[in-house]
């Protein structure tokens, strides 16, 4: 199974530090649809993680965190694309639980929910948070600078040392078809 794991706010959509309280508030980061739709017409399952503390803070409910899922998943599937699955926290930071990253526990929750492991799976994020969850369990994180991405490049100086930076999920979808297309060497003896 190809797998990719998707961070949401940032990523797929425009972020926003008043959180996206409504489906009328999730706007796609331009080419993110149409990055996923490429990404599912190439095998992949897309999978989302997503911490979504508005829930606890009481600014939306679970009624209107599906609604915003329902508009994601309409849009993406008209586009071509598909997600396989929306996992996501709904607690608070201070809560303690073990599912909000930087914790890997929405992670281990894929492993177990779809049988795989993530060692190797890109993980795509634009927060520290999303790139620590994933070298938690192994995966390979990418950084993108949409979101909050330039703020995290900037905050952690040295990071594209270790992790792949793109400037957005179409342009890291892009290399990634391209990197997989290419031929493979063989070695001859």
């Amino acid at each position: 199974m190809k797998l990719i794991v998707l961070d949401r706010d940032g990523v797929i959509n425009e972020d926003s530090d008043e959180y996206i309280k409504s489906p009328e508030e999730w706007v796609p980061v331009p080419g993110s649809v149409e990055a996923i739709a490429s990404l599912t017409q190439a095998g992949y399952s897309v999978i989302v993680f997503t911490n979504q503390s508005g829930l606890a803070r009481g600014l939306f409910d679970i009624t209107t965190l599906h609604g915003i899922h329902q508009k994601m998943q309409k849009t993406i599937n008209k586009a071509g694309g598909r997600i396989e699955a929306v996992f996501f926290c709904p607690h608070a930071s201070g809560d303690g639980c073990n599912c909000r990253k930087p914790k890997p526990g929405m992670l281990h929750s894929i492993m177990e929910r779809l049988d795989v492991e993530l060692a190797g799976v890109p993980v795509v994020g634009d927060s520290l948070r999303d790139l620590q969850a994933a070298m938690a369990v192994g995966a390979a994180p990418v950084l993108v600078l949409s979101g909050k991405g330039e703020k995290t490049r900037e905050a952690n100086p040295g990071l594209e040392d270790h992790i792949p930076v793109f400037d957005n999920l179409a342009a890291y979808v892009d290399h990634l078809l391209q990197e997989n297309a290419a031929p493979k060497e063989t070695k001859t003896t």
